[in-house]
Formats: C-alpha cells, sequence, structure tokens
C-alpha cells in the first residue's frame, strides 16, 4: 500500500491550496502530492463569484504570492485577471497535473496504529478512498454550497428575480432596469457601480453606513520601480510598501479611531463633493471595527454623483410584488434584488475529521501556530487573516508546514502532533476582532486561541513573521514520533 499513499494530501486548489503545491514543490520536492478541487476548474473563490464587477479589495502586490511576482500594471483588479494569474502561476510550478478535479473530500479519519490519514473522496464515479500522510485543509472558512440566507420575507412574492452575488446566473438580463442591493459591504460596494453602467438605477440598501475609502487601482511606484530594477526586487519593494502602510493605517485606526474617522470622513467629502450625507456615509461604529470597504478609483463615489446610483438606509419590512417594503413604509421600486447579505462561514472545508472514528469538534481545540491544532496530528488548515490579505498567511502556513514536513524527514517520523495537556491552564481570548455579522454568526465553530503565541489565531502579519523565524519547528510543543515502527 505504500506506493499508493500520498505524502500530502490538499483540500482546494484555490489561493490557499496553489500556495501549499508550489511550496512543496520549492521546498519538500520529493514528496508526493495531490490536491482535490471540487470545482471543474482551479480558483476557489476566483472561480466561484461572477457577479458583475467582481474584484479584489487587496492590492495584487499583497494578494499575489511572495514568491510570483504580479506584473499587471492594476493594482486592483477583476476576477478574470485573478483567475489569469492564478493559473500562470499553477503552470510555472508544474501544479496542474496533481489537480484532481470534479472531486470533493468528505470525511478525513486519522488512523493511528497506521499513522495515516484514510480520506473518503465522492468524484464522478462515485465514492472511494485516499490515504496520505499528512492532511492540508485549503478550502477557505466559508460555505461554497449556500450563502448566508438572511430570511427576507416574501421572496416569492417578488415578480422579478432575487439573487444572491454567490451564485449569479449569466444570462441575468439588468439592463435598462431598476436595481435593489441589499447590504453594504465590499461586496455590495463592487457590485452597485458595475450595475450602474446597465441598469436604469441602482439603489444601495444598507442597515447602517459601512467605512469607505477611494484609492487608485494603479500603482504608481510600481510602475516606476519595475522601469529601473529587477522583476523580483521590484515586486517585493512594492509589497512591503503596501503591507507596511496597511499594517500602520490598522494600527492607528485601532489606537485612535476618532482620528482617522475624521481623517477618512474628510476623504470621502471631497470624493462626493455635494453627494455626501452623514447619514448615508458615517457609519455608527468606529473604522476598522469591520472590514474597510475599497473604492477603486471612487466609482461607486461617481455613480452617485451622477444619478446613477443612490444609497438608502432602513430595515427591510418584506419584499413585494415590485420593490421592496422597509419598516419605516417606504417602498422602494424594483425588478431586480440582490440579497448581498453576507456569507455563511464553514470550517475546513466541512470535511467530517475524525481521530479513530472519534469525531474531532474544532471549537474545542486550540490554534497551534495559526494552522495546526492541539492533540490532532498531521493536519494543517489555512484560516486567513481578517484585517488583511488572504494570502499572507497562506503562504505563511505553506511555509511552515514545509519545514515541519522536512524536520518529519529528518528525524524519520511519520508523526507530528502539537501536545497540550489536560488542565494547561490557558485562557481563551477573543480572535473576532470585529463586529462583522458573518464573523459573529460562526464563533461556535472557530477552534480557541489564546492571548499568546504559539497558541493563538494572530491578526498581526509582522508579529506572525517574526515568530516563524525565531521560533524553531522542534519548540518542544510540537512533538515527533515514529507510530509504524512501533506498531510493527
Amino acid at each position: 500500500m505504500a506506493s499508493d499513499v500520498l505524502d500530502v494530501l490538499i483540500v482546494g486548489a484555490g489561493i490557499s491550496g496553489l500556495s501549499m503545491a508550489a511550496h512543496l514543490t520549492r521546498l519538500c520536492p520529493g514528496h508526493r502530492f495531490a490536491l482535490l478541487e471540487r470545482r471543474a476548474d482551479l480558483g476557489g473563490t476566483w472561480d466561484l463569484f461572477r457577479y458583475p464587477g467582481v474584484r479584489s479589495d487587496s492590492d495584487m502586490h499583497s494578494l499575489g504570492f511572495r514568491f510570483a511576482p504580479w506584473d499587471g500594471d492594476q493594482a486592483i483588479v477583476g476576477g478574470e485577471a485573478i483567475r489569469a494569474y492564478l493559473a500562470r502561476v499553477a503552470r510555472d510550478y508544474g501544479i496542474e497535473p496533481h489537480i484532481r478535479f470534479g472531486t470533493r473530500a468528505v470525511a478525513a479519519d486519522w488512523r493511528e496504529g497506521e499513522a495515516l490519514w484514510r480520506v473518503t473522496v465522492e468524484d464522478g464515479d462515485g465514492a472511494r478512498e485516499l490515504c496520505a500522510r499528512f492532511l492540508y485543509l485549503a478550502s477557505g472558512y466559508y460555505d461554497h454550497d449556500a450563502p448566508y440566507d438572511a430570511a427576507l420575507l416574501g421572496q416569492a412574492d417578488f415578480a422579478g428575480p432575487v439573487i444572491h452575488p454567490q451564485s449569479w446566473p449569466e444570462d441575468l438580463d439588468y439592463a435598462g432596469k431598476r436595481v435593489v442591493v441589499i447590504g453594504s459591504g465590499a461586496t455590495a460596494v463592487t457590485l452597485v457601480p458595475a450595475l450602474a453602467e446597465k441598469a436604469a438605477h441602482v439603489t444601495m440598501l444598507q442597515r447602517t453606513p459601512t467605512w469607505m475609502a477611494a484609492g487608485p487601482s494603479r500603482d504608481t511606484w510600481a510602475r516606476h520601480l519595475r522601469r529601473f530594477l529587477p522583476r523580483h526586487l521590484a515586486y517585493w519593494l512594492i509589497r512591503q510598501k503596501n503591507l507596511r502602510l496597511h499594517h500602520f493605517f490598522f494600527r492607528r485606526a485601532r489606537q485612535r479611531p476618532d482620528e482617522v474617522a475624521d481623517y477618512l470622513t474628510g476623504k470621502l467629502k471631497d470624493a462626493l463633493g455635494h453627494a455626501y450625507s452623514r447619514e448615508h456615509f458615517l457609519p455608527p461604529y468606529g473604522p476598522w471595527q469591520q472590514r474597510l470597504c475599497l473604492v477603486p478609483d471612487g466609482d461607486l463615489f461617481e455613480a452617485v454623483k451622477a444619478g446613477k446610483a443612490s444609497l438608502v438606509n432602513g430595515h427591510v419590512e418584506r419584499i413585494e410584488a415590485h420593490g421592496v417594503r422597509l419598516r419605516s413604509g417606504r417602498h422602494i421600486p424594483a425588478e431586480v434584488i440582490v440579497t448581498a447579505t453576507g456569507l455563511a462561514l464553514t470550517f475546513g472545508g466541512k470535511v467530517a475529521v475524525s481521530l479513530d472514528g472519534e469525531s474531532v469538534d474544532f471549537s474545542r481545540r486550540w490554534f497551534y501556530r495559526g494552522c495546526m491544532f492541539s492533540n490532532v496530528p498531521n493536519l494543517a488548515v489555512v484560516f486567513g487573516y481578517l484585517n488583511a490579505s488572504w494570502t499572507l498567511r497562506a503562504d505563511a502556513t505553506a511555509a511552515y508546514v514545509c519545514r515541519v514536513l522536512n524536520r518529519m524527514a529528518d528525524k524519520r517520523a511519520d508523526v507530528g502532533v502539537p501536545f497540550l495537556a489536560e488542565g494547561h491552564g490557558m485562557e481563551e481570548d477573543d480572535i473576532i476582532v470585529f463586529s462583522s455579522g458573518y464573523l459573529d454568526r460562526a464563533r461556535s465553530l472557530i477552534p480557541r486561541s489564546a492571548a499568546t503565541l504559539p497558541w493563538r489565531l494572530n491578526q498581526d502579519y509582522f508579529e506572525d513573521r517574526r515568530d516563524f523565524r525565531r521560533r524553531p519547528v522542534d519548540d518542544g510543543v510540537l512533538r515527533f514520533s515514529t507510530r509504524r515502527a512501533q506498531a510493527a
């Protein structure tokens, strides 16, 4: 059976899975691995979301992999450009032959005596079993099957289509029609200006305003640096500049929220001019208490100033045949309704994980090094930063797990488990640093986190980077053993 056993089984071929695969080819060239991708193409989130205007909310010098420079002229790009970038990385690093498309991981059981994961998968031929020494769950943190259902009353009464951005139909015709987008997060802020290009009018219906910041879609520093410096050096410098500016702004928003609120409000007034109103653009919470929405080139503000889009505050009472009725009694006419009301979070791609048949409740486990879990062997999960680019943690986790795999090879060990004794006495710390609804709804799913490293899911990229550099893999917490030899 040994020849049929994979060294690493990666679940997901989006940003996280491709990062791990590329790191394996670079840092663990002798390891056999495969990626399971339930969809027909790679890209994960960026293959799933196809709504008008879909784009990154992180610049591509941060969203891009640290080992694969982004060479495009624009820093904020659409989904098609991101998919092309990910496909290029898969080709350049020889990842494509390792991807098994149309294959879903359903369950994974760790067999202690074999020191193996037995993974149940389903594809077009039915269910079967794969064996792997290490399991890497890289399928993101939200449910790809169904978005969050806001349970809006009266949807069946509406005369037109009610669409969620996660399931956007290719043939939807909204040209010349009145569209209501329910929501005020990043998806709504992206959708509204894109829809306004063809629709008769677009209304963004929000319960409360969201903090927004306009910024150029092109990075002028990038264009200049690439003219004079080698490709990789220019990319590294631009990336460092953007990461540090973002880190500084986030910390300042937490330390001096009133100062940052005044700054953002001033910028909004400049961008909107006569169209600015406190009612629609001044949130009841501080900056970065929820994720800040990026407005590239101020496209949303331009649509509002041109009268193509407008904002309305209110709570939905019910959906009626020809629009939306608010609790205030106001009726907003609509021929198309888009429910950008959020995502449903899940954990580990909904793979049912067990240890010798006993189900693992991750909400009772503790994060270790931001990716492994107390007393769960040979398993890692990618859980991105909430206040920065997802790719930053994906790259850091992939590099760390490759170090773990190489250390296991050096020690001729087949098991690596973060050991946490009973009665450890650690106090749990709240890692949900935002008040966003989708995070609140998922609290019961998220593993525990301590106040300090290494038992903490940190939200500080630079602190994590220092910790990975200074703390050895063989730190006394991560324990290695050779189970197969013992069993023999």
